[in-house]
């Protein structure tokens, strides 16, 4: 639903450099989830779905392609 790749749903912020992550790990959709269901504070939000599309609405002007 999200255009782009999957590791655009992780939040690369103090948090992840603390844990000792490297984004370039987390290029899969499986190895994503699994990182978001272990750590959910790392992921971008809000995302915004409206029928078959889905954006990360940072900035919220991201929003506005779905309207």
């Amino acid at each position: 639903m999200l255009p782009g790749e999957p590791a655009e749903l992780i939040r690369e912020d103090n948090h992840f450099k603390q844990l000792g992550l490297d984004i370039d790990d987390y290029q899969s959709a499986d190895a994503v989830i699994e990182l978001l269901l272990e750590h959910p504070k790392l992921m971008q939000r809000p995302v915004v779905v409206r029928g078959d599309q889905a954006v990360i609405a940072r900035p919220s002007e991201q929003v506005e392609e779905l309207l």
